[in-house]
C-alpha cells in the first residue's frame, strides 16, 4: 500500500514555523533547503517528512500569498504502476518549465508531481524522503 510520507507547508515566514513545530511538537530540523522553487527546513516527526518553504513562484494558481498545505508525497513501492494508476483515475502531470529538461543523459524523466482531482498536486518516489518510515 502506498504510504503519505511528506508533506509540504507554505509559509511566509519558514523560520518562525520551523520553531514553533520544534518547540511545540519536537519536530527534528534537518536541513536548510533553497531551490528555484521555495527556500525554507526540512523537518521530521520521526516518520513524516514535513518541508516548510516560502515559494519562490505560484505553483498552484493560488497567488504568491498563499499559506498552507501545498502539496503532500506518496511513498510506493513500484512508481511506473501508480503513475498508470493516477493517470487513469484523471490525474494530470505536473510540468513547469523547470520540469521540461531531460535528465543528464538524455532521457526523458519519469513523471513524479502530478495534479489530482480539483487540483491537488502531490509527488510521487520509490525513495524514501529523509526523516521518514518507509515501511509503515
Amino acid at each position: 500500500m502506498a504510504r503519505i510520507r511528506h508533506l509540504a507547508i507554505a509559509t511566509h515566514d519558514p523560520e518562525r514555523m520551523r520553531d514553533f513545530f520544534e518547540k511545540a511538537f519536537g519536530f527534528e530540523t534537518l536541513r536548510f533547503h533553497d531551490s528555484e522553487r521555495a527556500a525554507g527546513y526540512v523537518m521530521s516527526d520521526g516518520a513524516l517528512n514535513i518541508g516548510i518553504f516560502k515559494f519562490k513562484t505560484d505553483q498552484l494558481g493560488k497567488g504568491i500569498d498563499y499559506v498552507g498545505l501545498h502539496h503532500f508525497g506518496v511513498h510506493v513501492d513500484d512508481p511506473d504502476q501508480y503513475v498508470d494508476r493516477v493517470l487513469s483515475q484523471g490525474a494530470r502531470v505536473y510540468v513547469d518549465e523547470m520540469e521540461l529538461s531531460p535528465l543528464t543523459d538524455g532521457r526523458a524523466k519519469r513523471p513524479d508531481k502530478f495534479r489530482g482531482l480539483e487540483g491537488m498536486v502531490f509527488d510521487l518516489t520509490a525513495e524514501p524522503w529523509p526523516g521518514t518510515q518507509a515501511d509503515r
